[in-house]
């Protein structure tokens, strides 16, 4: 499957509701779930069609894969590993989608968005404890240290970055040293912390059919 190259904000009406996938332009006026609240397509004139129990779980895992910016075939391997994991498998498959590198480099607040995280990580300018990684689907572990490339620092939008860090909310699972801008991963996070706006319990439900 290649990836989505549309209009996002497409997504999210599909969805239902905003999946935060521009930004801090879904807070402003201009977000298209706010300005046209129905699905995009062509409307029918008829009675809107209950959604099925099946339907249901579809719209769920795809809220998970539009929120991460993952293909289907990614999600499948992640959801694979979470269900080898101990616990609860939807709360596994949550905390593994968190811990992807270019979500961990979105938490931190070094970009706006998670597909501006994962254009950060690619291009190089990001350094996992010390040395550069491009790979933006890497779990970060406990202890991790997440911060910038040297050559980076000078870039114009490093130099964004740092004067809007201080109005960025960091989760409780990192930490962010705002002078060095240089983040660590305190502890893996827990799916009580995690604002998800989709059910894992449901995606399970979706793939065990």
């Amino acid at each position: 499957m290649a990836r989505y190259t549309e209009a996002v904000c497409r997504l999210c009406r599909r969805s239902g509701e905003k999946l935060m996938l521009k930004g801090g332009r879904c807070l402003t006026p201009k977000c298209s779930v706010d300005r046209r609240a129905k699905t995009p397509g062509q409307q029918s004139t008829g009675r809107r069609r209950r959604i099925s129990d099946r339907g249901f779980q579809l719209r769920e895992k795809q809220k998970a894969r539009y929120t991460y910016g993952i293909m289907e075939g990614q999600f499948r391997r992640l959801f694979a590993q979470a269900e080898r994991q101990q616990g609860i498998t939807g709360e596994n498959l949550i905390v593994l989608l968190e811990r992807r590198l270019d979500n961990v480099v979105y938490r931190l607040g070094f970009a706006d968005s998670r597909a501006q995280a994962r254009q950060v990580v690619r291009h190089g300018h990001i350094k996992l404890n010390g040395r550069k990684n491009n790979i933006p689907s890497y779990l970060v572990k406990d202890g991790d240290s997440i911060s910038w490339r040297e050559s980076s620092t000078r870039t114009g939008y490093y130099k964004e970055v740092a004067e809007n860090i201080d109005a960025k909310l960091i989760p409780s699972w990192l930490s962010l040293d705002k002078q060095n801008l240089v983040g660590q991963v305190v502890s893996l996070p827990i799916p009580d912390e995690i604002e998800a706006k989709f059910e894992g319990k449901t995606i399970v439900e979706f793939y065990s059919r």
